[in-house]
């Protein structure tokens, strides 16, 4: 489909089979393996003359092909891998292209900074943190051979924005990649490739999915980056089935309606929160208080679903308030039409040491919030009479 048509429009109908039956979306093949009428035809598959399907762990099949067109039009890309989850994406991704050193820089998801942290250091692969105000020593990091600087932003759970043009700037520089996580944002609030990035993963889990409903992830980037990937995907069997791969494509379809609403009321609720008397802080990028609102502005076209409160009051207090919440409900994802709540020193980050999430200004005191599709003002009414 036309890269001319909004991208609304490219989620509902790019990729999209044809169905001899008349069904406007792909239907769902569950077969493992496709036949061949004749020998010459399979090995121009297996020989990537042409395109086809062959078998599904490969990821040639035609209902993960069409969803893989779907996910590369959402960052406005050449191509896209759709993977079992988002860390199966990040591992792929650091298998293939951070053998020579990876950089993390800033707040992440736990799961993946223990990956780098613990894991790929098992492999001999080189890893580097840096925390936003560490900035200055990336230089040399990269003088001494780091390939690839990967960050989230806005970043869990402090919401922190990175300057993804001047970093991509930097990093190419010394021909290292620069990927960014753009799960939090969103492709409806943020085209990291357009201000530079090499590559962008997302956990389709979160707003890809929007249902809760879903386990997925997805790379996206042009083909000459991506085809080093396909094997390590191949052979560490992460492919998505054949039905979450629909379910998926259907999520898109609506993405763009559920995360601007979803924008809408996170504006309103960190704005109520930010007044109350028990809220120290809060921590969103759409707020003036913030302090990468700025940034957020330039590179961002909206502020997200989420956003993190931090209670007057230490671990216990903070427990007790979320304990307390209706219509929040207490899980460790986002994303999803229903509101969350999770706070990072039990979930996301519960296994950094104390020490370690002090270093990274995370708080028993903080609270993170998901917020869905239902009324700003009910949410509000929530989280006020919790806090009371």
């Amino acid at each position: 489909m036309s890269k001319e048509y909004e991208l609304d429009t490219r989620c509902v109908h790019t990729g999209e089979l044809k169905d001899p039956q008349g069904s406007p979306h792909t239907p769902i093949y569950n077969s493992t393996t496709f036949a061949f009428d004749n020998t010459a035809d399979l090995l121009d598959v297996v020989e990537g003359r042409r395109e086809g399907n062959l078998y599904t762990r490969y990821g040639l099949n035609p209902t993960i092909r069409s969803l893989e067109t779907k996910l590369a039009t959402l960052e406005d890309a050449e191509a896209a891998f759709a993977f079992s989850s988002g860390m199966a994406a990040e591992a792929a991704l650091f298998l293939a292209h951070g053998r020579e050193g990876i950089i993390c820089i800033g707040d992440a998801y736990g799961g993946t900074l223990e990956l780098i942290a613990d894991q790929l250091p098992l492999l001999g692969i080189p890893t580097h943190f840096l925390l936003g105000d560490e900035l200055d020593q990336l230089e040399s990091l990269l003088v001494n051979g780091a390939h690839m600087v990967f960050f989230e932003t806005p970043s869990n759970p402090t919401l922190e924005v990175f300057d993804i043009a001047a970093i991509a700037a930097q990093a190419h520089h010394h021909d290292a990649l620069l990927v960014v996580d753009n799960t939090f944002a969103s492709p409806v609030n943020q085209q990291p490739l357009a201000l530079g990035a090499d590559l962008v993963v997302h956990s389709a889990t979160k707003y890809l999915g929007g249902h809760s409903d879903i386990t997925a992830g997805a790379l996206i980037g042009n083909k000459a980056l991506l085809d080093p990937i396909w094997n390590w995907r191949k052979n560490l069997g992460q492919m998505p089935a054949p039905e979450t791969a629909a379910m998926l494509a259907r999520s898109l379809r609506t993405l763009g309606v559920r995360v601007r609403q979803q924008n809408v009321g996170a504006m309103a609720v960190s704005q109520a929160m930010e007044s109350h008397p028990r809220v120290q802080r809060v921590l969103y990028p759409g707020l003036e208080s913030f302090p990468g609102h700025a940034l957020a502005s330039r590179q961002m076209s909206g502020f997200g679903g989420m956003l993190t409160i931090e209670v007057k009051g230490d671990g216990a207090l903070t427990t007790a308030m979320v304990d307390r919440l209706q219509l929040f409900a207490i899980a460790p994802s986002l994303g999803g039409v229903e509101s969350l709540v999770t706070q990072p020193v039990t979930t996301t980050h519960h296994g950094l040491t104390p020490q370690e999430r002090s270093r990274r200004g995370i708080s028993d005191a903080m609270v993170r919030l998901s917020v869905g599709l239902e009324d700003p003002r009910d949410l509000i009414a929530d989280l006020k009479q919790a806090l009371q």
